[in-house]
């Protein structure tokens, strides 16, 4: 049973794809190439980004691409909102007393400010943001909090996400309301793809009745 959750941020509880292809366009405007759209962007971009980038600019360091990504995010007239059911899933682990977490790549600063913004900061036991591959920290996040890998899960939404869980051997949950296409994610052999947080939701409802069913003792109190 699924008692720890680690979740992933941008597209997976947050919609900020808006603002970072419009950064991302800002970035590879300034080095003359050409903007991105949606369909596009969401099909050649992967994490960790840097391999994004090395393909498409590999004459610039990372750091300046970092710097000027950073602004043209910040300055994006397209708004960061809550996706539909994330809200839900978040207190859903509460009232159950599922542990949660968050394990993202986006900037630690704008993940910080996001986090207040939403009011959402007492929902995780701990987060880490700024994480350019997560396959590297995975293993030291369930050691520090003491994670069994059977009961837990890594709730993203592209390819990486997939592989940190595999990399980790943790379940890997894929919801579709993110960056990458469900095409994509099936390549990749999640171990279950979800339309969104609340079909999630209602599926591991439905496992948690029957596992109450057949053994009360192993809900969380």
């Amino acid at each position: 049973m699924l008692r720890n959750f680690i979740f992933d941020w941008s597209g997976t509880l947050v919609d900020d794809l808006g603002p970072v292809i419009e950064a991302t366009n800002a970035v590879l405007g300034r080095y003359g190439l050409a903007a991105l759209d949606r369909e596009a962007f969401r099909r050649q971009f992967r994490l960790p980004y840097r391999e994004f980038y090395a393909e498409v600019l590999p004459a610039v360091p990372l750091e300046e691409l970092e710097g000027h990504f950073r602004l043209a995010f910040a300055a994006a007239a397209s708004p960061v909102t809550v996706l539909p059911h994330a809200r839900e899933k978040l207190e859903w682990c509460r009232a159950l007393g599922l542990r949660a977490f968050v394990l993202t790549s986006m900037d630690a600063s704008a993940f910080e400010q996001q986090l207040d913004a939403f009011g959402w900061r007492h929902h995780f036991e701990a987060t880490y943001a700024g994480v350019l591959d997560k396959r590297r920290v995975i293993h030291r996040i369930l050691a520090t909090h003491q994670l069994v890998p059977a009961e837990t899960a890594f709730v993203g939404d592209m390819t990486h996400d997939v592989e940190t869980a595999r990399h980790g051997g943790i379940t890997s949950i894929a919801v579709l309301t993110g960056y990458n296409h469900a095409e994509v994610l099936a390549a990749v052999r999640p171990d279950l793809t979800v339309a969104d947080l609340g079909a999630l939701r209602e599926l591991l409802d439905l496992r948690h009745a029957a596992t109450a069913a057949a053994d009360p003792s192993a809900i969380p109190s």
